[in-house]
């Protein structure tokens, strides 16, 4: 009975300190709320949001401006500037004069817009510094190429028939002249591809500069594409010439044929011909005591990757 009488005695002990601590806690909410309710003055420091600037202008980035805004209104219109940062919206169409080198904003713009760009229940008292000067320069419109960048490995057998078709190939660059004069082309992000055996088809991002808001881009990644075969080598043997002989002079050589390996896509095999490649020596190069001659690759088939010749010296000997 004891233990009961107890446990009944801290049970209100403890029920009297909830309801004082929640007592404690619905007077400070009131308190809180009382306060915002009421209207307070402070100065508050506001970013610019720039809207409307000409297609033909471009803006210069400029981070010191901002403004200093001095207002009166209730603590909740406060509360809301506290935990995002407040920004004030100059329409170049309409809150600018422009000049021959920037535009000027004046503060007296702002106080024709006070519930637009304040909201209501807030009075405007003071904004400062008085004038914002926004420099400006011609925008230059030019084309730049777009160089890919790739680190891609074929399955053994296959590789890439012709180059990688990129969509698009330039793009479009607009702004202040003195910046955008000096991009002179755009690389793509690495484009990595392992054991690859059949066709490519991949968006690829763009490198744009980075910390440069003043220039405007036409894109910001490409399309790459390409055609991926099945590839074999062969070996095929060509006549050797020899150009550039003297008048004069009758040489003599050999061999009169040397092998020629050359690459090529699998289905294109068959249609290889020696007629498709020429090999010449020119004698004109060989330098004092020289006996051989180099030959080399002057014209290969349209249908092969890469070719090469096995034989690096022809050997010559001039005739009386």
């Amino acid at each position: 009975m004891q233990k009961l009488k107890k446990e009944i005695l801290i049970s209100i002990r403890n029920r009297k300190i909830n309801v004082f601590f929640l007592f404690l806690l619905l007077a400070f909410i009131i308190l809180i709320f009382t306060k915002l309710s009421n209207e307070f003055t402070n100065t508050i420091t506001f970013d610019i949001n720039k809207i409307n600037v000409p297609q033909e202008n471009v803006v210069l980035n400029d981070s010191n401006a901002k403004l200093k805004v001095t207002l009166k209104t209730h603590g909740f219109k406060w509360l809301t500037y506290y935990f995002s940062q407040p920004k004030i919206n100059i329409d170049f169409s309409k809150d600018v004069v422009k000049t021959k080198s920037a535009f000027i904003w004046d503060k007296s713009k702002a106080y024709m817009y006070t519930d637009e760009q304040f909201g209501n229940n807030v009075q405007l008292l003071n904004i400062s510094p008085d004038t914002l000067v926004f420099k400006y320069d011609v925008n230059l419109v030019k084309k730049i190429p777009v160089i890919l960048n790739t680190e891609v490995g074929f399955t053994a057998g296959f590789d890439i028939t012709g180059n990688y078709k990129l969509v698009p190939d330039s793009i479009v660059v607009v702004g202040p002249e003195i910046i955008a004069s000096k991009v002179k082309s755009v690389q793509t992000e690495k484009l990595t591809l392992n054991e690859v055996r059949s066709n490519i088809s991949s968006a690829v991002k763009l490198k744009l500069p980075k910390n440069n808001k003043d220039l405007k881009f036409s894109a910001n990644e490409i399309q790459v594409s390409a055609t991926v075969e099945k590839y074999t080598e062969g070996t095929l043997k060509i006549p050797v010439s020899v150009i550039n002989v003297p008048n004069d002079m009758t040489l003599n050589y050999f061999p009169k044929e040397v092998n020629v390996a050359y690459y090529t896509s699998l289905k294109d095999f068959n249609a290889i011909k020696a007629e498709d490649f020429i090999v010449e020596c020119d004698f004109s190069t060989v330098e004092n005591q020289q006996a051989y001659l180099t030959p080399k690759l002057t014209i290969i088939s349209k249908l092969v990757k890469s070719a090469k010749v096995n034989q690096q010296h022809i050997e010559f000997i001039i005739l009386e």
